[in-house]
């Protein structure tokens, strides 16, 4: 089973719509809500787990702190109604986007090594 750590700050309905296509999703607002954001990382990367995320900084952990991490798809959406569709990105892309930094904003994926 695929394994992905759902950020606090991902809708809830991304979690709900990935778990519907059989993804083991951990959700931190479910689980341990307030988490630091090296501590998000932290738990992804012992899940072995592929991060989703709307909060800009863990860029900034992954690149200039060089924290280790087993991929990131970070998540910005213009349109609040757009949301739902990223699972379908997930299901469709998940092993491009394993151990890769990736940006989804308005139906335009960006993987980066």
């Amino acid at each position: 089973m695929k394994i992905i750590v759902a950020d606090e700050s991902v809708d809830g309905r991304i979690v709900e719509e990935l778990r519907n296509f059989n993804f083991d999703v951990y959700s931190i607002a479910e689980k341990q809500p307030s988490l630091s954001d090296a501590k998000v990382l932290k738990i992804a990367f012992e899940r072995n787990a592929l991060l989703l995320t709307e909060d800009k900084d863990f860029g900034e952990l992954t690149f200039r702190l060089k924290l280790p991490n087993k991929g990131i798809l970070l998540i910005r959406l213009d349109k609040f109604e757009e949301k739902p569709m990223v699972a379908q990105i997930v299901q469709k892309y998940h092993d491009e986007l394993v151990n890769k930094f990736s940006v989804l904003s308005n139906n335009k994926l960006r993987i980066r090594e």
